[in-house]
């Protein structure tokens, strides 16, 4: 392991009930969970609790609604290693909250709930931390764009890795965020939702298309991760393993791929690095709480 510097990850948060039940329910129901959890997640804070969980370090930006909720997720990212002292809590706004319910198959429903009186002003954003090279990477998605956009463009101009979790978000903000990254990570629905549909290869060629000279690749669930290597097509799998819960299992992929590109591996390495990370996470109930140590990755790798 060569990283020193923290990787940045930017975006939203919010306090998560999660259920396991055996099965999801057809209309009307009243069912008791066989496990039950609360937590502070979020896609780039799910990825940056991966990262610390693997031995990196990170920190975690974000504005949040100054109330019970918002305090009880940033609290729980606080406890899971991050460093969340550049977090804005917001005097009036309701914090964000979701509720997920997972079956037993591990599938699962997310309902979840913003403020949208949350302001998206970046002025407070210390910037100027990430163009003096106080970080090794920066991670972010499309849930705050323009937090995403601020840190894009400062990594970029401080040379360092600049990774966009491209998931499906508000029109335009995918494309407009891929424009400043360096490295685009697509989901299967965000690449669909860029591109249209057709096979990997060809969405991303045409991705290619749209944003010539950046690394592009995409995850695709238990196939694993592809991704462009000059005009050539590679692919990285991860394991085969019984899916207890898939929450959160892009977010770790995400992080852990963050975290290989910091420690300089190879982007074959990185990518099997990060799918097994995502595979061993989805054998654990909890969502980001299943993340794996960096031990358990390698000895599977």
């Amino acid at each position: 392991m060569t990283q020193t510097k923290p990787i940045l990850c930017v975006g939203a948060c919010a306090w998560t009930t999660i259920f396991r039940v055996a099965r999801l329910p057809q209309g009307s129901a009243k069912i008791m969970p066989e496990e039950a959890i609360q937590i502070g997640d979020g896609m780039s804070a799910s990825a940056a609790c991966a990262i610390v969980n693997l031995a990196g370090r990170a920190e975690f930006w974000s504005r949040v609604g100054d109330d019970a909720n918002g305090r009880a997720a940033i609290a729980s990212l606080t406890d899971a290693g991050l460093d969340c002292g550049t977090v804005r809590f917001v005097h009036g706004v309701k914090g964000s909250f979701c509720t997920v319910v997972i079956d037993g198959d591990g599938e699962r429903i997310v309902i979840p709930r913003h403020d949208p009186a949350l302001p998206n002003d970046t002025t407070w954003l210390p910037l100027e931390r990430i163009r003096r090279g106080d970080f090794a990477a920066v991670l972010t998605e499309v849930r705050w764009f323009e937090g995403a956009a601020a840190v894009l463009d400062a990594a970029r101009e401080a040379g360092v890795p600049a990774i966009l979790d491209a998931e499906v978000g508000a029109p335009g903000v995918l494309p407009a965020l891929a424009g400043k990254a360096t490295h685009v990570l697509y989901s299967e629905t965000g690449l669909a939702a860029h591109v249209g549909d057709a096979a990997p290869s060809e969405q991303l060629r045409r991705a290619k298309a749209l944003l010539p000279g950046k690394f592009l690749g995409v995850t695709r669930g238990a196939e694993g991760f592809f991704w462009l290597d000059g005009d050539d097509e590679r692919h990285a799998e991860g394991l085969s393993v019984k899916a207890v819960d898939t929450l959160g299992a892009g977010d770790v992929f995400h992080g852990a791929y963050a975290l290989a590109l910091a420690e300089r591996m190879t982007v074959a390495t990185a990518a099997r690095f990060a799918c097994v990370a995502a595979s061993l996470k989805c054998e654990v109930f909890g969502g980001r709480i299943g993340a794996p140590t960096r031990a358990a990755v390698e000895a599977r790798m």
